[in-house]
């Protein structure tokens, strides 16, 4: 055996009773050796294997990837030239929703410019209507102040006897003048006992006149109505019989100075110039009512008063008329006689209207006539140069008949 030989027989371990030389340990370590590198290879095989496949599958994720792309890039095109169309339509529509509402506003404008002119013009219409108004109101404003004073001086007036009594007179002339003609009455007349009332009026056919009174002692009823204002009822029936007597005295006295037998009414008028006192008259002092028409005097309050006018005006007037019925007979025998002359010369023009038409009808019969023969005259036909010979040779007047046949025919 040679050194190298013992050299790897020398034994390096004992397990048990197996001895393990150098030669098994390198035999060994060759072994792993060689196994490492199978190991190594198959790993750097395998390895590159993995590399294969992950650069492969690399390569497909990246083909993936570029396709992607590409559809990506197609897609994001298509989208640009959508956003594009997008875009147009948008900017279409803008345009036409810009226009829009600027026709719009300029509509609204134009309204807004013609509602404004409109409320302006009837504001200034407002305001000039709202001055008129305000000058009607000024100027009602100095007719209630004027009204004011001149309440005051009727205030005046009627504090005063004398003034009083010539604020109903005058009332009272008022309504007479107004219903009756000039001349029917008499203001302040004096009679034959030498009394001078305050109107007579002149009756028809010579009747006596009628007497109106205006004076009426309007100091008792102011103190009643002074009483029932204080609310004292003593003061009130004080008054009331102040006033029933004074009443009574007046009474008394228009009986006594105007009820003149022959010369005046049987009735005379006492006239009171308010609505007011005469139906507190009726209502409360009844008794005095019934005294006056006793001694056949009547109280009227001016609408009675106007009523009493308007019935003497309408007698007045029925005098007159039978005062003039003669006249007016005359007039109607004179109206028929001018009938009966119209009548006569109405018959005479309608005779000369119906021989008129008697006259057109035997015209318009003998147009007829003319008018059948000049047809039977167009009917004929000129057969021979005779014929023609022989219309030649008719008279003048014929020719000249058909020709003037002709002519109302054309016409």
């Amino acid at each position: 055996m040679n050194p190298s030989e013992s050299l790897f027989a020398a034994p390096l371990l004992q397990l048990g009773s197996t001895t393990i030389t150098l030669g098994h340990a390198l035999i060994a370590g060759a072994a792993v050796v060689l196994a490492l590198v199978a190991l190594l290879v198959m790993s750097v095989s395998r390895a590159a294997r993995v590399q294969a496949e992950v650069a492969e599958e690399s390569a497909a994720r990246a083909r993936e990837a570029d396709a992607r792309l590409a559809e990506i890039t197609r897609a994001q095109v298509e989208m640009q030239g959508r956003m594009g169309t997008i875009a147009e339509v948008f900017g279409a529509r803008q345009a036409e929703l810009n226009k829009a509402i600027g026709e719009r506003l300029d509509g609204m404008t134009s309204r807004l410019g013609h509602s404004i002119t409109e409320q302006t013009k009837s504001t200034h219409e407002n305001l000039a209507k709202l001055q008129e108004r305000l000058a009607v109101i000024d100027t009602a404003q100095n007719n209630i102040q004027s009204l004011a004073g001149q309440v005051v001086q009727l205030q005046h007036i009627l504090s005063n006897k004398q003034t009083r009594g010539a604020f109903g007179q005058a009332r009272m002339e008022a309504i007479i003048a107004d219903g009756l003609p000039h001349g029917a009455y008499e203001f302040q007349a004096t009679l034959s006992n030498g009394s001078r009332p305050d109107c007579t009026i002149r009756m028809p056919n010579g009747a006596p006149d009628l007497v109106i009174d205006a004076k009426f002692p309007l100091e008792s009823w102011n103190a009643i109505r002074t009483a029932a204002e204080a609310e004292n009822s003593e003061a009130q029936k004080y008054a009331a019989q102040n006033f029933r007597r004074d009443v009574e005295v007046h009474l008394k006295a228009i009986a006594d100075k105007y009820l003149i037998n022959g010369e005046t009414q049987d009735t005379a008028f006492m006239f009171v110039p308010s609505e007011s006192i005469f139906a507190e008259i009726h209502e409360n002092f009844e008794a005095l009512v019934q005294k006056a028409h006793r001694a056949r005097i009547v109280i009227v309050s001016p609408s009675l008063l106007m009523l009493s006018i308007q019935v003497i005006q309408a007698v007045l007037k029925d005098a007159r008329m039978r005062e003039q019925a003669h006249l007016i007979q005359g007039e109607v025998i004179r109206l028929m006689e001018d009938l009966g002359r119209l009548d006569e010369r109405v018959r005479k023009l309608q005779t000369h209207f119906g021989q008129a038409n008697r006259d057109i009808d035997l015209i318009l019969t003998s147009t007829e006539k003319l008018t059948k023969r000049g047809e039977k005259i167009e009917a004929l036909e000129l057969d021979s140069p005779q014929i023609d010979e022989k219309a030649d040779k008719k008279p003048a007047e014929a020719r000249s008949g058909s020709l003037r046949l002709r002519v109302v025919d054309d016409e």
